[in-house]
């Protein structure tokens, strides 16, 4: 009880009317009468040292046994630490290289400052009609600066991609790149299911010259 006691307390030493206060009225153990008596009991059974003004320490060997628990709970601390904070660092780097797939993949289509001007283009711009990673289809459409929306249709099991935005068709197609537009959609598709968006986007990348980029 002593020991127990002066883990809650961690203190070296302690007067007498402070530990009665304590055990009293902060940990509600004993009333003020009773504490005097526990301290008393303590004293002369050798688990407190009572020094000339009247302070009170715990004894050597008992001293000894709170150091000893001190060094075990921080042992067990350390590791429940270490544990926890490996755990974070493998869920951090499998997001972290999960990310960096996906963003690898998708540079591979891109042209220099094409991302850039995929961010530039509005959310609600593209409509996601069908995202289906199962049956291999991706269909959108876009509003552009033209009356009708430009379309977009992506078939893994065709190995078609069909886009019809002047960028796509002049620049784009030929080379098997994509447009801010094509760009913009593979965003959108991360932040709806990154593992989908990321197999779409291998799929493309495994097969690149069976795959048509038509417009």
């Amino acid at each position: 009880m002593t020991l127990y006691i002066w883990k809650i307390i961690e203190l070296p030493w302690i007067s007498i009317s402070d530990l009665i206060y304590k055990l009293s009225f902060e940990l509600f153990l004993f009333s003020p009468k009773e504490a005097k008596e526990f301290i008393k009991k303590a004293v002369h059974n050798g688990f407190l040292i009572i020094d000339n003004d009247n302070k009170l320490s715990l004894s050597n060997a008992l001293t000894l046994d709170l150091k000893n628990w001190h060094r075990k709970r921080s042992v067990e601390i350390l590791k429940k630490v270490n544990k926890s904070t490996s755990i974070a660092q493998n869920f951090d780097n499998y997001k972290k290289n999960s990310s960096n797939k996906f963003n690898i993949l998708l540079k591979a289509f891109l042209d220099t400052g094409t991302i850039n001007r995929a961010v530039l283009v509005s959310d609600s711009a593209i409509t996601i009609s069908t995202f289906d990673p199962h049956n291999k289809i991706i269909k959108a459409e876009v509003k552009g600066s033209q009356k009708t929306p430009y379309i977009i249709e992506i078939s893994t099991k065709e190995k078609l991609l069909k886009h019809d935005c002047n960028d796509f068709q002049t620049k784009r197609a030929q080379n098997k790149k994509f447009c801010k537009h094509l760009a913009k959609l593979f965003l959108l598709l991360k932040e709806k299911d990154e593992k989908g968006a990321t197999l779409f986007l291998e799929n493309i990348t495994n097969d690149i010259n069976k795959w048509e980029f038509v417009i």
